[in-house]
């Protein structure tokens, strides 16, 4: 059977040696840590978007200043992402990731117990940070609980893990919200939580921690760029003057700049430009950055297609877009078998082209199509992306030396917040533009950054592209 380039050679005995994972049993208790803390934090983004109309008016606030309610989350944890797995690198991965996992549990119980939407708020962005933690290092974490030889079944369950918190998230909202008021789509956290906590600290494993300095005016400098990009892309979605959008991109760029700079002159970089500058870790952050950037285009423009083109209700459009997550669930596990076997430029490119694919079809769709000519087309990006996302996270964490396994796990996050925010930002765009034909546009636009990320994954079939660090 075809072996992965990148392990293979004299090196392979020698890597598989020096990273031995966790013995069993406590492999798959670690991992069970893992997949719950991951769980929580990807669950409750989608469970505040579904229930954002139900807390607004419980709380008596405005549609408008509800947005925050999501907002701090997210913000929270885009600026803390990379100084948290930078931080991971130095005092251990354990230590971050349950700090990170007690932060959340506890500003759950704050959020359950808010009576405005400012302290809401509030202990949203408190959960925002800790979820940071849990998701700055938990694929390094997966590095550290895996041999290398299965380490491509790891970073699968974890993609399996994201697309069933996904994929559940609304129809758990809905669930709770028909028997419970608001407060309790975040208190049913906290019991988790806490048996995630208590079984994380006898299970998950210890790393040796390098003792280069923490750089602590990067942390803030990097907080400044993604905040500011973050409310300039903000802006474009919802009108704000262009003045100020301009403004606060430029500011971005000048601080950016600077941030760069200074990375480069770091032995131990919190943007992790030394990463950067390995040929397989960079096409794996392109093909990342582009694929959310297409996924995100899709999830934002299919429901306005199926519902305002099609004329489908809100039950219908849920249960159309089922097969995506559902496959991907199906696809991931079987990726990332295969990726312990096969580059991940090949698993990734014929990925992509499937889910362009599915892109494609789906925005060619007649006007009256039937459930089955939009399921199936569905269930294709699903598989399509499902293929491509075990194999491409693999490579950018074993692409990266093992005591910069924070740092690897850190851009992974970035990189699919960063393609999840443009995307949104095109959609925003797309629809300002041309809102009469804005979903179709969208996919149209969906399938060619899809299309791009497939070129870019096969980039890395190159000789010389596949090479990794030494570790």
């Amino acid at each position: 059977m075809p072996t992965n380039p990148s392990l293979s050679g004299p090196s392979a005995a020698a890597l598989a040696e020096a990273e031995p994972g966790l013995p069993l049993p406590q492999r798959y208790h670690a991992i069970i840590v893992v997949a719950l803390g991951i769980t929580l934090a990807v669950l409750d983004g989608a469970i505040a978007n579904v229930a954002l109309p139900t807390i607004a008016r419980h709380l008596h606030a405005s549609a408008a200043s509800s947005i925050w309610i999501v907002n701090a989350y997210q913000l929270s944890i885009t600026i803390s992402l990379l100084p948290l797995a930078s931080l991971g690198d130095r005092i251990g991965y354990r230590r971050v990731y349950l700090s990170g996992l007690a932060l959340f549990t506890v500003a759950s119980l704050g959020c359950a117990l808010a009576t405005s939407l400012p302290e809401l708020a509030l202990a949203r962005m408190v959960q925002g940070f800790g979820g940071a933690g849990i998701m700055s290092v938990n694929t390094a974490l997966v590095r550290m609980i895996y041999p290398r030889s299965q380490l491509g079944r790891g970073v699968a369950i974890n993609a399996m893990v994201v697309a069933i918190a996904s994929a559940v998230g609304p129809t758990i909202a809905s669930a709770v919200l028909s028997v419970a008021s608001w407060p309790w789509l975040f208190a049913i956290n906290v019991p988790i939580g806490v048996a995630a906590f208590a079984l994380g600290l006898r299970t998950l494993p210890l790393n040796d921690p390098h003792r280069a300095p923490y750089d602590y005016w990067s942390a803030v400098l990097n907080a400044l760029v993604f905040g500011l990009l973050i409310f300039a892309v903000d802006g474009l979605g919802h009108g704000e003057r262009r003045i100020w959008i301009a403004a606060e991109f430029v500011a971005a760029i000048v601080l950016g700049w600077y941030f760069v700079r200074r990375q480069l002159s770091q032995p131990a970089p919190l943007l992790p430009v030394d990463l950067l500058r390995i040929p397989a870790f960079s096409l794996s952050v392109g093909t990342s950055v582009c694929s959310f950037c297409a996924q995100m285009l899709a999830f934002v423009a299919l429901p306005f297609l199926l519902q305002d083109t099609f004329g489908l209700s809100q039950v219908q459009t849920g249960f159309l877009m089922t097969p995506w997550p559902l496959v991907i669930v199906a696809a991931a596990p079987l990726a990332g078998w295969l990726s312990d076997y096969y580059p991940a430029g090949i698993l990734g490119g014929i990925g992509l082209a499937l889910f362009s694919l599915g892109l494609l079809l789906l925005a060619t769709l007649g006007g009256h199509p039937s459930a089955f000519d939009i399921g199936w087309r569905m269930a294709l990006c699903g598989a399509g992306f499902g293929t491509f996302q075990s194999p491409n996270n693999r490579q950018m964490l074993s692409s990266a030396p093992r005591e910069r396994s924070g740092a690897a796990s850190g851009m992974l996050g970035t990189a699919r917040l960063t393609g999840q925010t443009l995307g949104a930002a095109l959609v925003a765009l797309i629809f300002g533009i041309a809102p009469q034909h804005g979903p179709t546009l969208a996919l149209y636009t969906a399938t060619a950054f899809s299309a791009v990320a497939a070129v870019i994954s096969m980039l890395r079939l190159i000789p010389g592209s596949a090479a990794t660090a030494k570790t």
